[in-house]
């Protein structure tokens, strides 16, 4: 995913002095704004996103999203999903919810999850497997988590294969963006042995091979224009969950994309609903 050198979190302040400025020029008596939704540009070698009809895609990804304040609250959360955190649930919950991640400061990707992985954690939520792990504070980066190594391999419980997906035009967030996890080994809607084969997702996005739907149809994932569109594109990387210093979960790509659930309260949630 696309690398930005500042991180999200650290973000947070100058967000909060803009938002401040933002508040005295509107109180302002002859000031006024208009406001309107915003598109986020491809990077790289992306194209601009076009709109499709609703009806090319999988009917799981065109219904409204509504985010609960348990799945992007912290303190919510942990009441909702008990001690220790059923994460599984939280994660089936959150692609129930078609729930949005603002990934790189204002890149809203609706999280989904493949059919094959969604049993999966539904049955390890039930206590039928190991729950996945969601590190500390202090792994900010996947080379920091234990064991880890420059390979394709994922676990379902540390790492997860995924991919964002570029050009949906269904996808909740009104970007056109979704970031698909699935099951790291027997699903069809996971990486093809061509993404396994040639996983380099350590290093920048503008070095590596985006696929188009065609391209994955051709080489295993036979419904992806299906599901996702005609236009749809994508880039498989691996993932993993990790907490910040204020409980909030990050889900966080290789090359050190990562976002947070979306429309929480505080600063940021009130600036998301404020321009949106």
């Amino acid at each position: 995913m696309p690398y930005v050198h500042l991180r999200k979190r650290d973000c947070n302040r100058a967000i909060r002095a803009c938002f401040l400025s933002l508040l005295a020029i509107c109180s302002h008596p002859f000031t006024s704004f208009i406001t309107g939704k915003h598109g986020a540009s491809a990077l790289g070698n992306q194209v601009p996103l076009v709109a499709r009809p609703a009806s090319e895609s999988d009917s799981s990804l065109t219904s409204t999203t509504t985010m609960s304040f348990h799945l992007n609250d912290p303190a919510k959360r942990d009441a909702h999903y008990g001690s220790p955190l059923n994460v599984a649930q939280y994660l089936v919950d959150l692609h129930d919810a078609k729930a949005v991640f603002d990934f790189c400061g204002g890149m809203m990707f609706q999280l989904v999850l493949s059919e094959k992985l969604r049993t999966h954690l539904s049955q390890v939520a039930k206590g039928g497997g190991q729950q996945p792990v969601i590190f500390d504070a202090w792994k900010e980066r996947m080379m920091a988590i234990p064991d880890y190594s420059q390979t394709a391999n994922a676990d379902n419980v540390h790492v997860f294969h995924g991919r964002e997906i570029r050009q949906v035009p269904t996808a909740a967030g009104d970007m056109g963006f979704v970031l698909q996890l699935s099951l790291a080994e027997g699903d069809p809607e996971g990486w093809t042995q061509a993404e396994v084969a040639g996983y380099d997702g350590w290093g920048h996005d503008s070095g590596r091979r985006w696929r188009t739907g065609a391209m994955l149809e051709n080489e295993g994932f036979k419904q992806f224009t299906n599901k996702f569109g005609r236009a749809a594109f994508g880039l498989h990387h691996r993932f993993y969950l990790h907490f910040d210093r204020s409980n909030q979960m990050w889900l966080s790509a290789e090359d050190g994309c990562e976002g947070e659930p979306a429309g929480g309260p505080g600063l940021a949630g009130m600036l998301k609903n404020l321009f949106r």
